[in-house]
């Protein structure tokens, strides 16, 4: 991760689209004991954390991202809570057990086979994992969608299934990730990128180009492509 892109994400709150509903939908179809152990891998700077939290009370949350200043603007996100432990690492090396591993956006980093078997023995007696990942909602997506994604092998609802049996897991069900959960990403951004244009030199304005044109691209093709979010667990 470039310094720039950093200077971008600093301080907020999402490093990608979510809501704090997304959290209560999977604890709620997993009906997640209060005091479930859980792991956000890949949790960035951790705004799903507070929902994790919501979720399981009197449990405990394990934030792991590789990039260690997202974990110090984590700890300051949760002032110390005892119930939190944060770490910077690799996600791919989890060591549970975990009744939820949450992935918001950052299984893709891995590929999910690859992503889902290395965490199977970090998954306690029936445990499960809850992650989102880059999905088309259309046999034909236009070029600017399969674009978005910049390369990586996107497919759809079905093809994302067959990943996860590959991996030897049952999806339990899914959800697409709402308009909401976008604009609570896309508008904080949008106004970091306006803030920072004056003055940017070149290696930052090449970083808010990038980030203005996923913006204006996703406005274009959101109702071809996004995340999905899946809900699985070892078969």
């Amino acid at each position: 991760m470039t310094d720039a892109f950093f200077t971008l994400y600093q301080g907020l709150e999402r490093e990608g689209p979510g809501e704090a509903a997304d959290v209560a939908w999977v604890a709620d179809l997993l009906n997640l004991p209060a005091d479930a152990r859980i792991c956000d891998a890949g949790c960035g700077s951790g705004a799903d954390v507070p929902a994790l939290l919501m979720a399981a009370p009197q449990g405990r949350v394990t934030a792991v991202d590789s990039h260690k200043p997202f974990i110090d603007e984590l700890l300051v996100r949760v002032d110390a809570d005892p119930r939190v432990t944060a770490y910077a690492g690799s996600m791919a090396k989890l060591k549970g057990p975990f009744d939820l591993i949450w992935s918001a956006g950052a299984l893709y980093f891995l590929g999910v086979e690859k992503g889902l078997k290395s965490w199977r023995p970090a998954l306690a007696k029936g445990g499960a994992v809850a992650f989102s990942e880059p999905c088309f909602f259309t046999d034909t997506p236009r070029d600017a969608a399969r674009a978005f994604w910049d390369g990586y092998q996107t497919t759809d609802q079905a093809g994302i299934g067959a990943r996860v049996r590959a991996a030897g897991y049952q999806t339990l069900a899914t959800r697409r990730i709402s308009d909401a959960a976008w604009q609570a990403y896309c508008r904080p951004l949008q106004a970091r990128i306006d803030a920072l244009r004056p003055g940017a030199d070149r290696e930052l304005s090449a970083v808010l180009d990038a980030s203005q044109a996923e913006i204006d691209t996703q406005k274009r093709v959101g109702d071809e492509t996004g995340y999905l979010m899946s809900v699985v667990r070892p078969a």
